[in-house]
């Protein structure tokens, strides 16, 4: 029954966008314009609508670790963890040569625009929103390929306080936490991390994004071998923190395992 509401979903949307939207507009404006108008409230308005009531009703199992994009969707999966103060993450990402992420405004999106479109250095670019624990990334770091800002490996984190964590880790609670823990407090940094390898659309609603490379367990190694490589971190562990996950705005191939270890990286008192 839930596929075959799924199904008359799926049918009634394509309706709506081709016999209902692309139509209206094919009659008030120029064909090509009408296409542009019908694409933008598809993959903008409706298809975004359309799949989290889709997932809503296909949910049987608990929350899975992945993160949520700004429309509700699944997005990246998680599959790394750090555990240390904010200060130390910093410096073990300084250490490797990694950049801080640029708040996400209007003046780092158009900044963004211009050096993706024209090809030039952005070492700071900064990533969209994704959401976990009820709120966006705390904090974001990125290395760029081939000093290229459509190509680069990045990873965003999310601060858990210890205590939570130790009680509720591979539970479905983990997940709904919104507590964020002081910004000196040693905390668990859960991260996700992916490599952008240039532009695409987005598996489920067409939406123009970053294209990723879908194997997230090559970039976890990588991410980790780096911060190794520095003496950043200790021995890195790994736990399954949730079941399979649903289909995503992206594509990926993820044993689901997350790398757990502790930053090694001393900082003085000014953070440094």
């Amino acid at each position: 029954m839930q596929r075959v509401l799924v199904a008359g979903l799926g049918i009634f949307t394509v309706w709506l966008i081709v016999f209902v939207v692309f139509e209206t507009a094919n009659r008030r404006l120029p064909w090509i314009v009408a296409v542009g108008v019908s694409y933008a409230f598809a993959a903008y308005v409706v298809l975004p609508r359309v799949i989290r009531l889709s997932l809503r009703i296909l949910q049987k199992r608990r929350v899975p670790s992945y993160t949520i994009t700004g429309d509700g969707l699944p997005g990246d999966p998680v599959n790394l963890a750090l555990v240390g103060t904010l200060q130390q993450l910093r410096a073990s990402f300084a250490a490797v040569g990694w950049s801080e992420a640029d708040r996400l405004d209007l003046t780092s999106s158009w900044a963004m625009i211009r050096a993706f479109v024209l090809d030039t250095p952005y070492p700071t670019a900064p990533f969209s929103t994704l959401y976990l624990f009820g709120r966006g990334q705390d904090i974001g770091f990125q290395k760029a390929i081939g000093n290229s800002p459509r190509q680069r490996h990045h990873v965003r984190f999310w601060a858990v306080g210890l205590a939570h964590a130790e009680q509720t880790w591979n539970a479905g609670d983990f997940w709904s936490n919104a507590d964020r823990p002081a910004v000196d407090e040693s905390a668990l940094w859960v991260g996700a991390g992916t490599k952008d390898t240039g532009l695409s659309f987005t598996r489920l609603t067409f939406q123009v994004t970053h294209a990723t490379d879908p194997d997230v367990n090559a970039e976890r190694d990588y991410i980790m071998a780096e911060l190794i490589r520095t003496r950043s971190i200790e021995i890195v562990e790994l736990y399954k923190a949730g079941q399979s996950l649903p289909e995503r705005v992206n594509h990926y191939v993820t044993d689901g395992d997350i790398a757990l270890a502790s930053m090694l990286v001393s900082t003085t008192d000014d953070g440094t």
